[in-house]
């Protein structure tokens, strides 16, 4: 009698071993409490979010959104700490009670006080895109601000950004007043560390509402470190990896035509990517044929130096777009799984409106960052990537047109033929030249 219950409870078991386990929101260490009372035991900061330590007593706690006027928090406490839930700038005031009195009151107020941006490591478009609003949020508050980021980007913004005080990503200034975490997070309905849906509202412009801004773009300033020009010809860079098939211009011939055209038009063609072959599985992509390899591992500065000479950029929604975009240069952005709202603004941006588009920007879709061959809603169908299989490289070069155009660029036509995969460090071509060299003598 009791085998069907079995049976239903082991169907059960089965759906709940093949649901995808849910992302749980981030939590940040950010260590103890600085804001010291006088009073033992009572303490306050404004580090992830408004903290509020009560030592043993008949306490009460109030925690207050000023802007909003609404009381967030109010309740009893005894020898604990209470934590405002959101960690996003929220302009505070605290109320400490004892034995319903009032006995303590604080206003946020980040005027002359040390203050804490914190960046994510491993990625360069997004601390790109982001970074401005650093400057925003330190003129608005005239605050002593600190930014703790990789070594190699802060690198890249010290020159531009003198007000500000850079550190490591894993370091903290002493008796820091408030911090504050900067990303897109996930789960996409992670309202703890966000205020908005990053999907909506864009990859960049996601962060003044975190910072309680204005949610304008804001172009990030990047200057060369060295301003002389190695290159004689007029170029072009181009990037066409990425970090999922998604973002690729997945047309098989657009890459190749579109490089046979801007050779046409006078141009050598430089592909700055850091991978000459990049992919999973069994999806793999090479750098385009008769793009000259200026791939590698190499310091950012020496691409902001070969950007800071190039004409123009082409390539993806990825970080190159935004590195060319912050040097300053017009930017040709092609992208059919996100929508113009995502990136910056650039009236060179392509997408195709006819098939299928914008997944990334769906709020009913989430990205799955273990996927690379991501494509929430034509996998393994013929319509797979069709958002850039369908951008064709008429539609590339009518942008490329306007563009030159614009900007007034009128190319000396290059004689010299430059094959495929022409290497641009001298020590590596030595180094193949020895290699045939002993090749030929064997």
């Amino acid at each position: 009698m009791k085998q069907p219950e079995q049976a239903t409870n082991n169907e059960q078991q089965k759906n709940q071993a093949e649901e995808p386990k849910k992302k749980q929101p981030v939590v940040f260490s950010v260590g103890p409490i600085t804001g010291k009372t006088g009073v033992e035991g009572l303490e306050f900061d404004f580090n992830y979010g408004a903290r509020i330590k009560v030592p043993e007593g008949n306490w009460r706690v109030k925690i207050i959104d000023r802007d909003a006027a609404i009381t967030l928090y109010d309740a009893k406490a005894n020898n604990v700490i209470v934590t405002s839930i959101k960690k996003y700038y929220v302009n505070f005031r605290i109320e400490v009670y004892k034995d319903d009195k009032l006995f303590l009151e604080h206003d946020l107020d980040l005027k002359g006080k040390k203050v804490l941006i914190k960046y994510p490591v491993g990625t360069l478009g997004d601390i790109i895109a982001w970074f401005p609003y650093a400057r925003v949020f330190k003129a608005r508050h005239g605050c002593e601000l600190y930014c703790a980021m990789a070594t190699e980007l802060a690198e890249l913004f010290r020159e531009s950004y003198p007000e500000i005080n850079f550190i490591g990503p894993d370091e903290r200034p002493e008796e820091v007043y408030a911090s504050y975490y900067m990303g897109i997070f996930f789960p996409c309905n992670d309202r703890h560390h966000q205020p908005v849906d990053f999907r909506i509202v864009g990859l960049q412009k996601n962060i003044p509402y975190i910072l309680g801004l204005e949610p304008v773009e804001v172009r990030t300033e990047i200057a060369p470190t060295d301003t002389k020009r190695i290159i004689k010809e007029p170029y072009v860079c181009i990037a066409a990896q990425s970090t999922t098939q998604a973002k690729y211009w997945n047309n098989p011939t657009g890459w190749l035509k579109t490089i046979q055209y801007l050779k046409e038009k006078g141009y050598r063609v430089l592909c700055i990517d850091k991978e000459l072959c990049h992919g999973s599985g069994s999806r793999w992509n090479t750098i385009p044929y008769g793009a000259e390899d200026f791939t590698g591992v190499k310091p950012l500065a020496e691409r902001v130096n070969l950007l800071y000479h190039a004409d123009f950029f082409i390539g993806l929604s990825s970080g190159l777009s935004w590195l060319a975009w912050a040097v300053g240069k017009p930017v040709v952005m092609i992208s059919g799984f996100t929508l113009p709202l995502n990136e910056f603004y650039t009236p060179y941006r392509v997408i195709n409106y006819h098939v299928c588009n914008g997944c990334w920007s769906d709020s009913s879709i989430e990205f799955e960052h273990s996927d690379f061959a991501w494509c929430p809603r034509h996998k393994n169908t013929d319509q797979q990537y069709e958002c850039t299989r369908f951008i064709t490289d008429k539609q590339v070069k009518t942008a490329i047109d306007q563009l030159m155009a614009d900007h007034n660029l009128k190319p000396k036509p290059v004689e010299e033929d430059r094959s495929y995969h022409v290497v641009a460090d001298a020590e590596t071509n030595k180094a193949m030249l020895e290699t045939a060299g002993t090749k030929e003598n064997e």
